[in-house]
């Protein structure tokens, strides 16, 4: 049987019919006034603990966000996706803290990858350094050497909106660098971008006291020492970060290129102990719109050669584009020590062989180009893949949550720079073009690697960015983009 429950309204006309009699005496009220102020003081002596407890985590937070990277250089914020739980742990801690204070005029303005190129008609901030005074510049990228007429790729410079680049010194960034190791590790563009750097810094380390080995550690390792310093600039060759088909740093024209998007050990053992490590992969994502996935891994374990590639899946480009950098990224940081080495991971390196897409209907790929692409105003859509640019912004958002890995955004404003690759004014298969493949540009022309001097030097020179402002205090790291 079901029992009505009643309404708290009807129980209170029977309270108000209790007898006055049922009343407490005066003794009695002062013994319950006591009792009274004796609970309510308990009730505030809790609710101190708990502020006090509060106030702990608003702490250790604000300790959190102090221990995190100097990023007013490269403005690049890493989302970290949470589980459920920690979001709504989140949630509350937020709630229980002031909001943050707004940022300054100088963080709103300061994004290095916005701007514009301007020209330096006097060579007075650009280049960098000479053509000729670098020793160890390969001939795949000595353009003026190799026939070049024009030296104008050469003499333009990154303005970013409402900041500056630091003024480039070497000797400062070879202190920065003394007792410690720089590696580029990926592709022929990031070996590109470390032959840059090599000569950003040898320039202020005399003969004799700097060398470079090439093909180290069975081929994959070059390295530049700087003796005086006891610094290296070193490039090591994985050209899609995990292991592939394609890892022999000599003879990698392979037509079938096949990966193993969770084999990242063998390389990885090669980056531990670094101190600034600068990764890419990008160029050899875009000769199929599938890509070739090992399957499973014992082919690689038993050491079988080719025949231990031969099985694969299709799969799209940004989904095994996610993958490996799935794993690339959770090796990191799994074992990266964030206070002892700094990552990048460099945006994608543009192509340029689609000449109407800049306003060139008769031309062909980027031969002949002399000038940037300037005052644009519609999209450009010269075939960079943005999926895998979003792809990598993705993964380092998410899967990164204990090493930040700071982004290297070149790609949208090295898509301007149609005029600044080598072109017909480099090697092909290990020698240089002749005069009639130079006037087969449709045939010859190298519309993917950079002249240097060049667009690389800005690559680094965001980088330099990052480590000086990092090693500095923050009144110098404003310093440092206020000057020009």
């Amino acid at each position: 049987m079901q029992h009505r429950r009643k309404p708290a309204s009807a129980a209170a006309p029977a309270a108000a019919k209790q007898p006055p009699s049922r009343r407490p005496t005066a003794p009695l009220s002062l013994a319950g006034l006591v009792v009274a102020v004796f609970l309510l003081a308990i009730f505030f002596y809790n609710e101190d603990v708990v502020k006090s407890g509060g106030g702990g985590a608003d702490v250790v937070a604000v300790a959190g966000r102090a221990r995190s990277p100097d990023l007013r250089v490269l403005h690049h914020h890493h989302h970290e996706e949470e589980e459920d739980g920690d979001a709504d742990a989140a949630t509350q801690q937020q709630k229980q803290q002031p909001p943050p204070p707004p940022p300054t005029k100088h963080q709103q303005q300061c994004d290095l990858y916005q701007g514009r190129w301007t020209f330096d008609a006097a060579g007075e901030l650009s280049p960098l350094y000479r053509e000729s005074e670098c020793e160890f510049l390969t001939e795949q990228v000595t353009c003026m050497r190799n026939g070049r007429r024009d030296d104008s790729y050469q003499k333009w410079r990154w303005q970013p909106n409402g900041c500056a680049l630091p003024r480039f010194d070497a000797s400062l960034l070879l202190e920065r660098l003394r007792n410690k190791r720089l590696m580029f590790v990926g592709d022929s563009l990031n070996r590109n971008q470390w032959e840059s750097m090599v000569c950003l810094v040898q320039s202020v380390v005399p003969r004799g006291h700097k060398t470079l080995q090439k093909f180290v550690n069975n081929g994959s390792l070059n390295v530049f020492t700087a003796h005086e310093y006891n610094a290296t600039v070193e490039f090591y060759w994985a050209p899609f970060l995990v292991q592939s088909n394609s890892d022999d740093p000599q003879v990698h024209s392979v037509m079938d290129r096949v990966i193993a998007w969770r084999a990242i050990a063998k390389h990885a053992n090669n980056w531990k102990g670094v101190d600034y490590l600068v990764f890419n992969t990008y160029i050899w994502w875009l000769n199929t719109f599938e890509m070739k996935v090992l399957k499973g891994s014992g082919a690689l374990r038993n050491n079988k050669g080719a025949a231990g590639w031969s099985k694969y899946a299709l799969v799209d480009r940004p989904v095994a584009y996610r993958e490996v950098l799935k794993t690339w990224a959770k090796w990191v940081d799994r074992h990266i020590d964030p206070n002892r080495t700094a990552v990048f991971f460099m945006g994608m390196s543009p192509n340029h062989i689609t000449p109407w897409a800049w306003g060139n209907d008769g031309g062909i790929k980027c031969s002949m180009e002399t000038q940037p692409i300037v005052n644009r105003t519609a999209p450009l859509n010269i075939g960079t893949d943005w999926r895998l640019h979003g792809v990598a912004r993705g993964v380092l958002a998410r899967y990164l949550h204990r090493v930040p890995v700071h982004f290297v955004d070149i790609t949208g404003l090295s898509e301007l720079r149609k005029d600044a690759h080598t072109s017909v004014h480099t090697l092909r298969q290990g020698k240089l073009l002749t005069p009639e493949q130079q006037a087969d540009p449709k045939t010859y022309a190298d519309c993917i690697h950079w002249c240097l001097p060049g667009l690389p030097d800005t690559w680094n020179h965001f980088i330099y960015a990052q480590i000086v402002s990092s090693s500095s205090s923050s009144s110098d790291a404003s310093s440092l983009l206020a000057s020009s």
